[in-house]
């Protein structure tokens, strides 16, 4: 089984919504779970993220529009997009991480178009 398996991403006109959904398997250290993109010629950036305790950090650019939630007890942390724009256009990675061990999903492409 894979560490992180995604779905969710697909293709959206400008003002509509998508929801992202990430799995961890049973080996996958979960202290911190979170999304994040990578859009054509740019660095990857993070987007959302549930750090320990249930701290929530978005980015600048998806605040007011985008939300993160987690269920401990499936192991699953999701991203619901609403609003989005074209410049929100990028391959999102789910990622999990305890202290020092980080994995990756294999990343899921949204593309919004106007």
């Amino acid at each position: 089984q894979a560490p992180l398996v995604e779905s969710g991403g697909g293709l959206v006109q400008a003002g509509g919504s998508l929801r992202l959904s990430c799995t961890a398997g049973p080996r996958v250290h979960t202290a911190a779970m979170g999304w994040y993109r990578q859009a054509s010629g740019k660095e990857r950036e993070m987007v959302a993220v549930i750090i320990g305790g249930g701290e929530i950090r978005y980015a600048d650019s998806v605040k007011g529009r985008f939300a993160i939630s987690r269920n401990r007890a499936m192991n699953t942390v999701h991203l619901q997009m609403n609003d989005l724009k074209p410049e929100d256009t990028a391959v999102y990675y789910c990622k999990a991480s305890s202290g020092s061990r980080e994995f990756w999903g294999q990343g899921t492409q949204v593309t919004v178009f106007s």
